[in-house]
């Protein structure tokens, strides 16, 4: 039997690179999987993919910042796939300028997406998942929430209260069997990074300075983040909760 054999897995930002990647991985390994984004064409191309390789998975559109909204896609996942077995919180976004440089509006909408987020997902997720006394949580974080990160202060604020808020669910519901740990991506091939590099003086040279600097010596693809992510969903770690990981390439080896 795969791992996820009648598990329905909840994916946000699932239309990006790493969330499409993950979204490949649980359903490889029979999960039914609810793609949930903003692009809801992305979306649909990426249940579509799974879905012609054999796979189930369904689109919906999820505005994470919308709290009716969140609760409306996840009633609608709950109809189509069943209750929901492991939430991954995905979806983010970043703006890379040094903090002086940056503006009220722009730290609204990096705390609405990568905090705010996530909490509305969680709140409208846990309830059910303590109801059947079992779950897993993965949350995507970034080591800038760990390490700092010039230009993404206000990003790391939002990473770092991720991390404090998994570790304290991780501590609020283990009675319920439910676990919640975090993924911090290092570098990786994404349209974000590549967003990110965009701002800079000299992209190419940006990224090349990543990938320098990366121990192993290369940039991350999304596949790596997904397979750090299908392990914490996946009861191979059951007796493992609030703890954070890099996939980072050795870039940072946080004890």
């Amino acid at each position: 039997m795969q791992k996820f054999t009648n598990k329905t897995i909840i994916v946000t930002g699932g239309a990006g690179g790493i969330g499409g990647a993950t979204c490949r991985r649980f359903a490889a390994e029979g999960g039914q999987v609810a793609v949930f984004d903003m692009n809801l064409q992305g979306a649909q191309q990426v249940a579509d993919g799974i879905n012609a390789s054999g796979g189930v998975a369904a689109a919906f559109r999820c505005d994470i910042t919308d709290r009716v909204a969140v609760d409306a896609a996840v009633a609608a996942a709950i109809a189509q796939l069943g209750p929901i077995d492991v939430l991954v919180n995905n979806a983010g976004w970043d703006v890379f300028k040094p903090f002086v440089k940056s503006v009220p509006d722009e730290w609204s909408k990096l705390i609405a997406i990568n905090l705010t987020g996530a909490l509305h997902m969680l709140h409208a997720v846990l309830p059910g998942m303590v109801a059947r006394n079992a779950g897993r949580i993965v949350n995507i974080a970034s080591d800038a929430a760990r390490g700092g990160s010039s230009g993404e202060a206000v990003y790391s604020a939002c990473k770092g209260g991720l991390v404090a808020l998994s570790k304290t669910l991780a501590r609020e519901h283990a009675r319920h069997n439910i676990t919640v740990n975090v993924v911090c991506p290092g570098p990786t091939d994404t349209a974000l990074l590549a967003g990110v590099a965009e701002g800079a003086r000299d992209p190419a040279k940006l990224i090349e300075a990543f990938r320098s600097a990366i121990p192993l010596g290369r940039l991350g693809q999304p596949e790596d983040l997904a397979s750090a992510i299908a392990f914490f969903g996946s009861d191979d770690a059951s007796f493992i909760t609030g703890q954070v990981i890099s996939v980072s390439g050795g870039l940072t080896m946080h004890g």
